[in-house]
This record gives C-alpha cells, sequence and structure tokens, in this order.
C-alpha cells in the first residue's frame, strides 16, 4: 500500500497517479478536503490561470481567466468524487514509524501498514509568530477569512506583501481604520501589479495609514506599541491581523529521518528525479519540497512530482 499524508490538490494528484498504475493507496487528511485552501480567505482570487490548477488534465472551467477560492473548492470536490478517491477525512496522522518491509502510519483512528508513504503536507498549518508581548491574546489573529467581520473596527495589518495588501484593502473597504506595519521601506515587490497601484494610491491619500521601517513591539488589550524610526508610536487598536506567512512542518520530517539543508532555507534532502528522500521508500510532494522557501513551488509546478513518484514506485516493483 502506497500511503499519502495530506489530501490537498498535490495529494489527490499522487492519488489520481496511484489509482491510474493500479497501485493500492489511502490519502490521508487531517481536515477537510483540500483543507489548506477552505482555509483561505472567502473573497480570495488565485494568482494562476484555472488550466494550470487542473489534476490529469480533466478541465477546470472558471467564471474568469483566475478562479476564485470557491470555484476551486468546487472543482477539487468534483475531481475526488468523479476518481472516486480513496480519501480518509479529519484522520490527522500523528507518527510514522520505519519497519523491515516499510512503513507503519499511526492516525489519530487506526495504524496503517505501507510499503511507500508519499508526504504531500504543504506548509499553511503553523503560521510564522512575532514573538512578541501579547500576541496570545485573542485579538490576533495569523488568518483572514472574511472582510466584513472587521466593519468599523480598528485594526492593524502586519506584513506588505499580497496577504497583507488584500487584507488590508478588503477591511478598508468595509469601514475599518486600518494602519499598517511594514518591516521595510515599501510595499513588497511582489504584490500584485494591478493592486499595487491601489495600495500606494490609499497610503497616499491618507485613507490607511502606514508606518514603514517600523516593527510591532507590543499588544494590548485596547491597544498596540509600534516601534517606529522617529520613537515608540501607541494607538488605539482591536484586532491585530499578522500576515506574516507560515512555514511547514519541517520537525515531522526530521523526526522522520528526512535530512534537511543547514542553510537558512532548511530544505528537504531528495531526489529531483524520484521525489525519494533519504529515506528509502519515503517521498516528498508539492511545497513541502521547498523547505522554508515557500515561494518557488505551486499547484501548477508540482503536480509532475506525483508522476515522478509512480513511475519510481512502480520501477521498484518490477
Amino acid at each position: 500500500m502506497v500511503v499519502i499524508i495530506g489530501g490537498g490538490p498535490i495529494g489527490m494528484a499522487c492519488g489520481i497517479e496511484c489509482k491510474k498504475a493500479g497501485l493500492d493507496y489511502v490519502i490521508l487528511e487531517k481536515g477537510c478536503l483540500v483543507n489548506s485552501l477552505y482555509h483561505y480567505p472567502t473573497t480570495m482570487t488565485f494568482f494562476s490561470t484555472s488550466e494550470r490548477l487542473e489534476l490529469d488534465n480533466i478541465p477546470f472551467v472558471s467564471n474568469s481567466a483566475k478562479p476564485t477560492r470557491a470555484e476551486a473548492l468546487e472543482y477539487y470536490r468534483r475531481v475526488a468524487q468523479n476518481q472516486q478517491l480513496n480519501i480518509h477525512l479529519f484522520e490527522e496522522v500523528s507518527d510514522v514509524y520505519k519497519v523491515e518491509k516499510g512503513f507503519e502510519v499511526k492516525t489519530s483512528k487506526r495504524t496503517y501498514s505501507a510499503e511507500k508513504v508519499i508526504l504531500a503536507t504543504g506548509f499553511y498549518d503553523i503560521p510564522n509568530l512575532l514573538g512578541i508581548p501579547g500576541e496570545d491574546l485573542p485579538k490576533v489573529k495569523h488568518y483572514y477569512k472574511d472582510p466584513h467581520f472587521y466593519a468599523f473596527q480598528k485594526i492593524v495589518v502586519i506584513g506588505a506583501n499580497n496577504s497583507a495588501v488584500d487584507v488590508a484593502l478588503e477591511t478598508f473597504r468595509k469601514g475599518a481604520d486600518v494602519t499598517m506595519v511594514i518591516r521595510d521601506g515599501e510595499i513588497g515587490r511582489t504584490v500584485k501589479y494591478w493592486v499595487r497601484p491601489d495600495i500606494e494610491n490609499r497610503i497616499a491619500e491618507g485613507s490607511i495609514k502606514a508606518y514603514f521601517h517600523s516593527t510591532l513591539k507590543e499588544v494590548r488589550e485596547h491597544e498596540v506599541v509600534i516601534h517606529t524610526p522617529e520613537g515608540e508610536v501607541v494607538i488605539d487598536n482591536q484586532w491585530v491581523l499578522a500576515m506574516t506567512g507560515y512555514t511547514p512542518n519541517l520537525s515531522f520530517l526530521e523526526k522522520l529521518g528526512i535530512k534537511l539543508s543547514e542553510d537558512g532555507v532548511r530544505k528537504p534532502f531528495y531526489d529531483e528525479n524520484t521525489m525519494e528522500t533519504n529515506v528509502p521508500g519515503l517521498y516528498l510532494a508539492g511545497v513541502i519540497c521547498g523547505g522554508l522557501d515557500t515561494r518557488r513551488l505551486f499547484i501548477e509546478n508540482s503536480r509532475e512530482h506525483a508522476v515522478k513518484i509512480v513511475a519510481h514506485i512502480l520501477t521498484a516493483k518490477e
């Protein structure tokens, strides 16, 4: 059996390839189907066009070139249903043990015996923390769902890349009093080109306040402390949205014996041709392959991982 850990698009792609090859497999997902996509903001639109998000050339039809979150959830749900993928939802993997003939995979419900294991766990589960006093207050959020919740509230947005900019603009347009705290001296260079003029103009006219070259120093019950080049600034505040990014669960990979690079990226070791790690029979697929560099791998350039992995598994069986 092949156990695939992660029920996102890449985990599904691996399941499709296993099914086509006649391999016995199961996909284990700790949450709902495509759990990470489900937790994206409700108003999100993908950067990629719909055809680049397709699995196994199954057409993805959307109302515009760049599909919405709702359209993506509908598409992947239909793919799972039509392909009759063997997916076990809300079943979290707690441990993977190397045994004589493969692996034992322990979950919240049972233990599986597997000849091969594919890790396709993504990176959206662990937020990058600020590490400041007050970060554990309920008013601090590392995930953003919907702008209406913040209407007429005083909010602070941490960050200057796409997520932070989208949050600032969307909540501002629902009536929030928005202040951005930005470590660098400008809006992030990777911000979508059609969005950049909007946020820069809102900041220039003062509709959205921005502190550049600044960091959040402390969060208090009804205010925050911002460290700026001019000194500390204390402002009234009701919500802090820390759009500081997310990180893959690399400690889990290390626990399984997968080697990581010793530089700041901590990239896992794997064979680019087969996606097999230094642990024989244990494969990586998707954005987890990039370590802390989560910006270079996406659905469209990770789908091929599934093909490589299954081809190698079949070769090993010969």
